[in-house]
């Protein structure tokens, strides 16, 4: 099963799961312990996602807004607000659109919350605390 694919290479969603018609895909940052958690409790549940390492694959315009829309957030409640690219692009600033907001993440993607989990391109979740992509299973 193909995601927004846009331009992106390897952000596609993985294939059903053995014996199952589920897909997991999971947007992660190897660097980031909570990220790293919420893979471990994936494949401590034998689930093998569809990794997706989104500081080097970026999600476009596109699928940061298809992600937004599945999380069911606004550009804000998914930004990483101590971060220095925050600060210095004024991304605060409440007079900014959603579209100046989702374009500042699409230029730093370092910018984006993680890890979001998504299961069949339908429903998404973001893994904070880890526990909560049980929910989404």
């Amino acid at each position: 099963m193909v995601a927004y694919n846009s331009s992106l290479q390897g952000a596609m969603f993985a294939p059903p799961l053995p014996g199952t018609s589920m897909t997991i895909t999971i947007y992660h940052n190897p660097r980031c312990s909570k990220s790293r958690r919420t893979l471990e409790l994936l494949r401590d549940r034998s689930i093998e996602p569809q990794v997706v390492e989104y500081l080097e694959t970026p999600p476009d315009t596109a699928m940061l807004e298809r992600l937004l829309d599945m999380l069911g957030l606004e550009p804000h409640d998914l930004m990483r607000k101590q971060e220095k690219e925050f600060r210095e692009n004024d991304l605060a600033n409440p007079e900014l659109s959603r579209e100046a907001l989702i374009a500042a993440m699409v230029a730093h993607p370092k910018l984006i919350e993680r890890p979001i989990v998504v299961k069949d391109d339908q429903a998404a979740v973001l893994g904070r605390p880890p526990e909560a992509v049980l929910d989404l299973l």
